[in-house]
């Protein structure tokens, strides 16, 4: 490869030079080939969408993009002129930005502040506030991006923060932009407001890369889609001339079979009764204001909302991992009230948090020893004094191959497992007892088509057994393929309480935004 001189980094190129490309790209992690020679083209000018399952190579390939991974073999090419990637710094002195998933963000500094971090305006070294608002106001007005340049970032909403993110990087100048599964957290509204920057970037000269599991999105937003499955190209397609099924059999190798949801009459003493639930507002969390709910068998309860609006707030407050100023938790009736976590779990209640690399999991413990955690010191694993090593080995012998979860072996570490994989190492180690009582969080953000049709089908199995589920989703989609009923919550209070049938994207959506009914304006403040 050639160095490029900064100078050179950003080479003046015809009309039709490609404004980045990656040619036979190869990267390898330790005996795993992650990515096998992998080309991808990303024409000036279009939004390109890079998708496939977990484990199928996009974010190695936008890594090594990125400057973020160097590949073992291949070449990242821009404006036609081979790059030597040693970091992202290189990357974006390149003209090359990218939004992650979760945002890398000052919460303390403004907009501003976070937008022109490292080219602050000024003189001898006196940082020039205003000149950098202005700065922001105009390329803000240039991309459609509203945003307050003196608001603090950690006053924002999800939505606005990512506006932040991708200023950022139009601030250095990025010509090439990877946004990395965009939308896991931002409402349907925030959403179309996304795509519709995204289109006018494009029409304006930006390159944008799409990384995303969401093929409707794909369908939406893109002119072109490559498709990865196991770490080679499997697909190049042109978005107007395919469709949500190709796209999806080039993604998984087999068309979808949807979890058929037969929803029908709930009755029996509710499993989980939440009633007038109160928690004063704290620095960095929500507060909770009058909220009340029940969960019967065989019934899944869903909560929509933008986070941040005290979903977290209940699921913890169930969990006994919060204590309410008022209110209530009961568990078949059994008020949870003094009792902590591993009491309550012991009682009954399994849990499959959002944050699975920091609660749901340990990264470094074997596949065998996560499926494990929390039920190590109960028969058939283990007692207070002892561990079976050979039952716990047998329990994830099972659980692998009932679940299908895609590892070296039970004894290999949960951090060598792809997104997906180690999701259903969560789902399987809490579905595995049969609690009566499963809370669940994102089920599957972060996971691809094909593995959250098998996760929706786990959790409506479970639901046809008699389980109870809670459920907290972002995605409408997702509320509505697996509850019967759906409570949306914003600041705090329940706006809007739902028969599955009644629950549409509209509606749902504008309840999350409004603390008003659209059809009939009433204001619903629980259940």
């Amino acid at each position: 490869m050639t160095d490029l001189h900064p100078d050179d980094a950003r080479p003046a190129a015809g009309a039709d030079t490609p404004a980045a490309e990656l040619r036979g790209i190869t990267k390898r992690f330790g005996p795993v080939l992650a990515v096998d020679g992998v080309d991808l083209v990303l024409e000036r000018g279009t939004v390109h969408a890079v998708v496939g399952e977990n484990g199928a190579g996009k974010s190695t390939l936008m890594s090594v993009l990125y400057g973020l991974q160097r590949p073992d073999a291949g070449a990242v090419l821009r404006n036609g002129r081979e790059l030597r990637l040693r970091s992202p710094l290189d990357a974006i002195d390149a003209g090359l930005g990218m939004v992650h998933q979760h945002f890398r963000l000052f919460g303390s500094l403004t907009v501003a502040e976070n937008v022109v971090y490292r080219a602050e305006p000024g003189r001898w070294g006196v940082y020039d506030r205003r000149a950098a608002e202005q700065r922001v106001t105009e390329l803000a007005g240039r991309f459609g991006l509203d945003v307050d340049p003196s608001a603090r970032v950690d006053t924002l909403p999800l939505g606005v923060r990512q506006r932040v993110e991708i200023l950022k990087a139009l601030h250095r100048q990025a010509e090439v932009l990877i946004l990395d599964e965009p939308t896991a957290v931002l409402t349907p509204g925030e959403v179309d407001s996304l795509f519709a920057v995204v289109r006018s970037m494009a029409a304006q000269g930006t390159t944008v890369a799409l990384v995303t599991h969401k093929v409707r999105e794909v369908l939406e937003a893109t002119d072109r889609v490559t498709v990865l499955r196991d770490g080679v190209v499997s697909a190049r397609l042109e978005t107007a001339r395919t469709t949500a099924g190709e796209i999806v059999e080039a993604m998984i190798g087999r068309g979808l079979k949807p979890a058929v949801n037969p929803r029908g009459a709930v009755s029996g003493e509710p499993v989980l009764e939440v009633s007038d639930l109160r928690l004063a507002a704290a620095p960095g969390a929500a507060g909770v204001h009058g909220v009340s709910l029940q969960v019967r068998p065989g019934e899944v309860v869903g909560i929509a909302g933008v986070s941040g609006n005290g979903q977290r707030e209940v699921v913890e407050s169930v969990l006994g991992l919060r204590s309410p100023d008022g209110g209530s938790v009961l568990l078949h009736g059994q008020d949870l009230a003094g009792l902590g976590v591993r009491e309550r779990r012991g009682r009954g209640i399994a849990y499959v948090p959002e944050d699975r690399p920091g609660m749901g999991t340990a990264a470094s413990l074997s596949v065998a020893d996560n499926l494990a955690l929390g039920h190590h010191r109960t028969p058939p694993l283990g007692s207070r004094a002892r561990l079976s090593p050979r039952a716990v080995r047998a329990q994830a012998g099972e659980l692998v191959r009932r679940l299908g979860v895609k590892t070296a072996g039970v004894n290999a570490p949960l951090a060598s497992l792809s997104g997906g994989n180690a999701q259903k190492v969560v789902l399987a180690r809490e579905l595995h007892h049969e609690a009566p009582l499963l809370v669940v969080e994102q089920p599957t953000q972060g996971v691809d088509v094909g593995a959250g049709e098998e996760i929706h089908r786990l959790l409506l199995d479970y639901r046809a057994r008699g389980g109870a589920v809670l459920l907290v989703s972002y995605e409408i989609s997702e509320l509505r393929a697996l509850a019967d009923r759906v409570l949306v919550m914003l600041d705090g209070v329940v706006t809007a309480d739902l028969d599955a049938a009644d629950a549409t994207e509209e509606v749902l959506g504008a309840a999350m935004v409004h603390a008003t009914r659209p059809d009939d304006g009433s204001s619903r403040a629980g259940s």
